[in-house]
Parts: structure tokens; sequence; C-alpha cells
């Protein structure tokens, strides 16, 4: 039996994966321009201006709500990841008129699933070797979106630098008939990269987390007065995140932005990312320096 949740704040909210297929295939037969926004909820700006950019660009915009158990490794933050559909769609409610797929776990991993997406090169590095299961979780789930939705177009945030990398690199691999957007870091006032996690925080490591986008504001400084040494670069972002005893680098890395090689020498465009943990919660930001 088709269920549905019908309008809710504006959205139009489904679960069942037929009503969804239906809804899509209407779109489709009206000829409809459809712009995807995958999302695990928790909404914030960052999220409602991919959405935004979506609402101006193409004729309907569906926004997934979907916590994604195969991204997230057994020690990591799955069963305390926000939970906040009410919020998430009053949030899309007053931006426009919008489709919210909320499929369950067992809609999207039916029993005895087992078929996943690996992709080579820029998985591996950084989030890949930190993380070793998480970006075949997030291209295995991502293209199951891509599938499912038809869309033309999908949104993504340059705060997962690596992740969208992983992403256009699926979509060139396997011919996928979808345009990849990737649009820019949203912060909060103080140069805060904004994240779900965020929320995770206490005040105190609220404050402490400015260390990450004033580390990266201090090697793009450097990079644009003639620095060409990655070290020193990273040397200097240490320095600042250090100032914050309980930081704990995972990782700092000057790559070059397609391949996310390290570089030893700025010869060229950079993206210098990082992944640092304030108190509990990791924390990634980054910056791109043409």
């Amino acid at each position: 039996m088709v269920r549905v949740m019908n309008i809710i704040h504006n959205c139009r909210v489904i679960d069942s994966l037929e009503e969804f297929r239906q809804q899509i295939s209407e779109l489709k037969q009206q000829k409809k321009t459809i712009g995807l926004v995958p999302t695990m909820g928790a909404l914030h700006k960052g999220h409602l201006s991919l959405v935004q950019k979506s609402l101006a660009r193409c004729d309907a915009t569906i926004v997934t709500i979907f916590v994604n158990p195969t991204q997230f490794a057994p020690t990591e933050d799955f069963a305390k990841y926000p939970r906040t559909l009410e919020h998430d769609l009053k949030l899309l409610g007053d931006l426009g008129p919008v489709i919210v797929f909320v499929p369950s776990t067992e809609v999207m991993y039916p029993e005895e699933f087992d078929t996943f997406v690996e992709v080579g090169g820029v998985a591996r590095r950084l989030e890949g070797e930190s993380r070793p299961t998480h970006f075949r979780g997030v291209a295995t789930v991502v293209l199951k979106l891509f599938m499912m939705s038809g869309a033309d177009v999908a949104y993504f945030g340059q705060k997962d630098f690596q992740q969208t990398r992983v992403i256009q690199k699926m979509v060139a691999d396997l011919n996928l008939p979808i345009e990849i957007h990737v649009c820019p870091i949203i912060r909060e006032s103080d140069g805060l990269a904004m994240s779900s996690r965020n929320r995770y925080l206490s005040s105190d490591e609220r404050k402490q987390a400015l260390v990450l986008s004033q580390s990266l504001a201090k090697a793009e400084e450097l990079i644009r007065q003639g620095e060409k040494n990655a070290k020193t670069v990273r040397e200097a972002m240490k320095n600042i995140l250090f100032t914050v005893p309980s930081a704990k680098i995972d990782y700092i890395a000057v790559v070059d932005p397609e391949t996310l090689e390290e570089l030893s020498e700025i010869d060229r465009a950079v993206a210098i990312l990082l992944a640092v943990t304030i108190g509990t919660t990791r924390l990634i930001d980054n910056v791109i320096v043409p």
C-alpha cells in the first residue's frame, strides 16, 4: 500500500518509493527539469543555499533526507546523528514548493542488499584513509538517489570538498546524465563553516572551533603573498590550531584540487583541506586558492 505524508509546511513529503517514482514520472512527462539536493537532514543555511539555487534554476526541486548508515563506521555517530525532520520541513517550506523524499532504511537497503560503488584515487586519500568505508557508502547512496530521482542537476556544498570530487569522478566514469554543481561554503558570521555536527559543540568548543577557519585564512594569506612551500603553510596552520590544547589534527593537506594529490610545491591552484577534532566532534573545512 502506498503511504504518502502529503503536504507539510508547503512541502510534498513522500516516503514511499512507488509514490516517488510516480511523482518523477509525472515531472518527466511534463518535461520539467529536476534539481536534486541530497541531505542527511539537520538542515542549516548551507543546505538551504543549495535548495535556493535549485529553485532558481530548475522547474522542480527534490530534497532527500536520509541518514545513510553505510557511510558511518561502527565507531562513528550514526545513532546520535541529529534527526530534526519537522524543523527541516519548516525551513524548506519557507523557501518555496519542494518535493521532500524521506525514504526508510528498508527502502534504500532492502533485505540482502549487497551491491556497492567503489571509487578509486580521489576516494582513497585523506577522508578515505581516516574513514576507509565512508566514500563507498556515500557513492552508493548518491548513485541510488540519482537513479531514483532522474534528476538533471544535483547540488552539493564545497565544505565536503573531497565528497564532491568523489561524486564528480563517479558521474564521469559511469557516464551518468546529470550535472553536478558545487556551491560555496556558507559560514557563520565569525567564520565557522556551517555543519550539522556543529550542534555537538559546547559553547567553549564552539569558540575553539574557530581555529579551523582561522588557520585556513592564514594559509590563503601566505600563498597570496607568494609562499610556495606547502610544508611552511601547513606549519603555520598547525601553530594556530595548537592554540587550542584539546584540538586533535587528523590531517592538513595542500593538494591538487582535481586529483587531491599532495603537493610539496605550490605552483598551481591548490585546495587546502583539514580535519580536526574539537572535544569529541570531528570537523572538516577547506579553502580553494586559485
